[in-house]
């Protein structure tokens, strides 16, 4: 069994094009979907009609923290509720709420899907953001208490934009890469792939160069939030986050 996963797409409808010529040259037996679909500026009511047509394919789904940012009171700071206004004035309010309605968690046989964490999309698994301004490896007993009572032959999660992998027991535990908005310095797109092979799986980390300049121009010409879209993909760090600050990806 093969099967592609994709998170963090953040609006950024050139990254997941980019993606998703890659996925489908793959040939994967599933798709999964990790969430923060639509909260970007790079044409993101483009990225959410793709994803919504990966959905009506067969993917498997879950919400992301920026989806909950879709429920009535989910927006905290003047900046949130400003893009809040501009994504529901440019964004076919059906696609909005179809994603702000996905569960937190979704299962395909031993693989365990989630956004952050079983019982939140904001925490996070495998990494614990640092007040030092980086993430850091969760302490591996706690990993350990929140990892087995899942069951799972494979878990999958994805909201620090970092991939990584490590073994629990006999738990594979896969922090999927970030299709837009980067923290490593890479601006590439990223996706994971995760095979199955005589009930043993294995994971493989893509990234995928995009036209960058492409969805900074898009952002640009058709948002008031260009230069915040603009430090995140041309740099592929994210030196301000918090949601006061800018509406992409947060701890």
């Amino acid at each position: 069994m093969r099967v592609a996963v994709i998170s963090d797409v953040h609006g950024n409808a050139f990254a997941l094009e980019a993606v998703l010529r890659e996925v489908r040259a793959a040939a994967p037996d599933l798709t999964v979907n990790l969430g923060d679909q639509v909260e970007g500026s790079a044409d993101p009511a483009r990225a959410l009609s793709m994803q919504a047509e990966l959905a009506r394919s067969g993917a498997l789904e879950v919400r992301g923290n920026n989806e909950e940012k879709l429920w009535p009171g989910g927006r905290r700071s003047p900046l949130s509720r400003s893009y809040g206004e501009w994504l529901t004035a440019n964004t076919d309010p059906a696609l909005l709420a179809r994603v702000a309605a996905l569960p937190l968690t979704a299962q395909a046989g031993d693989l365990l899907a989630f956004h952050g964490t079983p019982d939140s999309a904001w925490d996070s698994l495998l990494w614990v953001w640092d007040t030092g301004g980086y993430y850091r490896a969760r302490d591996p007993r706690t990993l350990r208490a929140q990892v087995e009572p899942l069951n799972a032959a494979v878990v999958v999660c994805g909201h620090t934009h970092r991939a990584g992998a490590t073994r629990v027991g006999d738990t594979l535990i896969v922090n999927a890469g970030a299709v837009s908005d980067q923290v490593d310095g890479d601006p590439r797109a990223r996706w994971t792939q995760l095979d199955r092979v005589n009930g043993q799986w294995a994971v493989t980390f893509h990234a995928t160069e995009y036209d960058i300049e492409a969805a900074v121009t898009w952002a640009a010409t058709h948002t008031p939030f260009s230069q915040g879209e603009a430090s995140l993909l041309r740099t592929g760090t994210m030196d301000a986050r918090g949601d006061g600050v800018w509406e992409g990806p947060q701890p």
